[in-house]
């Protein structure tokens, strides 16, 4: 479809208006699952050459857009059914929203003629027409389409804030009646020249000098840093900052990658699952300059002094997007409303001009180096273990051979993101998807999907604990459908193995966290290569150690779904940090995870 020519109005339904919007917007892929409250709206694209992923579940359509917006970094678009529908992408959704992934959900609803009087599937319980209320506490804005003619208004509206500050996720509800009513083209025609993308805010040349005054006048400066930096695509920037300032990184879960990992600086990620190299040099900071980080509960040794960070001991000098991140958590000595490559930008042209050849180089790169080579020797035993089930760091080990440095890997929970956060390389900045703030058990998988249309070209893996697996495996569905060469790899503990692992520290059992078996003998199954093969995908069963490697290699040479079952032993993934939890369980202290 075209968009209209000057003075030209054109008259059609809302529906193929809201196609035609989505074309000129540039949106590719449209993710959802259909209904009779949108089957309006798939009748008009299917004269399009957007595409729509249908899926078998909601929560995979959310959880693919967002990984597809994590990599293309602009609004992915989920269209939703009513009632269940939308209730069923949820969790995808407030995933996204607590990652700041920019996300436009459409969801059709029950005619207004129709409000309050209980028709089909409506959400009516206690108060009229209002299925929309239910994402308010977690989008940016919830808004319910009362007229035809306010449509490409509110469209225009839903994209920018979904994009612009904090990014996040927005809802565009929308009565089915008014999906198919009939209006010129007017409204869409107003917004048609309107700005595409908004200037986002920096900051002066005077704050910039006192920041780095600040930095340099104090004892063992840090530079700590969150997911703001990937969302701003600001690694490029954050790196040469770095450089000239000689300045260590540490980083969030979802700063991982923020740098490449082997970077001289590159101290590692913080908190309960952050390495003693990298809490202690946080610790000891006299100045930490955070940029595009909320300071989250497990980053931060649930805040607790004397283990991560150090505050008031150290001064927070604070950058975000977000004004009402800057404080939060820590006192602040300095906070800057600003997106984060633009106050990169700034910060390294003043640095320049203070520091021409740059500042003296850094004598923690040695200790940084150091720690690299006696972590990995520490964790070599495990690593290159023929123990099978498999130990997790060997299945890490064999990824991290397999994959290609550009290689996009997403995560679910337990050893698969603590680990990786924690021992994995990321080599290319960006190519980590985390669920970070909502951690959301089978993410992984249809964020994989998402990613392999996003970039069709770069490999993609999924690592999923047989939890994660399970809760969606009809993602298969779709990948298979589509053709995509997406691998994914299950580390096959039989168990919700965090969990398990948690309450038998505490509590001395793992009941409800295990199941029936044990890894390498799982009494009741289910065979995930069987299961696999039952969707068209290709599933291969690891059974020992060293056939991983291989496996891998020849998985990634298919360029077709793959999946790889891998028995593991459940072991935790080592702390240095603190979680408030242990405490809960366990008052007297001193206890954690342990092996099941």
């Amino acid at each position: 479809m075209l968009a209209p020519t000057d003075n030209q109005s054109t008259t059609k339904t809302v529906a193929e208006h809201l196609v035609d919007y989505l074309e000129q917007r540039d949106v590719k892929h449209v993710f959802g699952l259909c209904g009779h409250t949108n089957i309006a709206v798939l009748a008009a694209m299917a004269e399009s050459p957007i595409d729509f992923i249908t899926v078998r579940h909601e929560q995979i359509a959310s959880h693919a857009a967002d990984g597809y917006a994590r990599v293309t970094g602009k609004a992915s678009v989920v269209l939703s059914h009513l009632s269940p529908g939308l209730t069923n992408c949820a969790t995808g959704v407030a995933n996204a929203a607590l990652d700041c992934i920019p996300m436009v959900v459409i969801a059709g609803d029950i005619p207004t003629h129709y409000y309050g009087k209980h028709p089909h599937q409506e959400v009516n319980l206690h108060a009229d027409a209002s299925q929309y209320e239910i994402y308010r506490p977690f989008v940016k804005r919830a808004w319910r389409v009362d007229r035809a003619d306010l449509m490409a208004e509110i469209l225009e509206k839903a994209f920018h804030l979904a994009e612009s500050g904090q990014p996040g996720p927005v809802l565009v509800n929308v009565p089915m009646d008014i999906f198919s009513e009939v209006i010129t083209s007017d409204s869409f025609d107003r917004v048609s020249k309107n700005t595409r993308g908004l200037v986002k805010p920096s900051l002066d040349d005077e704050t910039a000098g006192r920041i780095i005054d600040a930095l340099v006048e104090a004892d063992n400066p840090v530079l700590y840093v969150g997911g703001g930096i990937l969302l701003a695509d600001a690694s490029a920037e954050l790196e040469a900052f770095a450089d000239t300032m000689q300045m260590p990184i540490a980083h969030s879960l979802m700063g991982k990658g923020a740098v490449r990992d082997d970077h001289p600086l590159v101290l590692g990620m913080t908190g309960f699952w952050g390495t003693e190299l990298v809490n202690q040099a946080c610790l000891n900071a006299g100045a930490i300059l955070a940029i595009g980080t909320r300071f989250k509960e497990a980053d931060c040794s649930s805040w607790y002094p004397g283990y991560t960070f150090n505050v008031p001991g150290s001064k927070i000098i604070h950058v975000d997007i977000e004004p009402s991140e800057i404080g939060r958590n820590y006192p602040t000595e300095i906070g800057v409303v600003a997106d984060a490559k633009a106050a990169l930008t700034v910060l390294n042209r003043v640095a320049q001009q203070k520091f021409p050849q740059g500042r003296a180089a850094n004598s923690i790169t040695a200790e940084i180096q150091n720690f690299r080579q006696s972590f990995v020797a520490a964790n070599a035993p495990n690593a290159t273990s023929e123990a099978f089930p498999m130990m997790p760091e060997r299945i890490l080990a064999d990824v991290r051979k397999a994959l290609p440095a550009d290689g996009i890997l997403t995560t679910d929970v337990g050893w698969n993101k603590n680990g990786v956060g924690q021992q994995f390389d990321i080599l290319t900045p960006g190519s980590i998807l985390t669920p970070g703030g909502f951690a959301t058990m089978g993410f992984g998988p249809p964020a994989a999907i998402g990613a392999k249309l996003a970039a069709p070209d770069r490999t993609v893996l999924s690592l999923v604990g047989d939890g994660g697996f399970g809760q969606n495996p009809a993602m298969l569905a779709t990948a298979v459908e589509l053709g995509l060469g997406i691998v994914w790899l299950v580390m096959n503990n039989n168990a919700f193995g965090t969990i398990a692992g948690l309450q038998k520290a505490h509590y001395g059992l793992t009941y409800g966290t295990t199941f029936p078996g044990e890894a390498g003998a799982p009494a009741n199954g289910p065979d995930y290569a069987l299961i696999a093969q039952a969707y068209g995908a290709t599933g291969i069963r690891i059974e020992s150690a060293n056939a991983l490697l291989p496996a891998l290699e020849a998985a990634f040479a298919m360029n077709s779904p793959v999946v790889l079952d891998v028995a593991m032993i459940n072991n935790p993934t080592p702390t240095t940090g603190h979680w408030n939890i242990l405490d809960i369980y366990s008052p007297q202290g001193g206890v954690s995870h342990v092996a099941t």
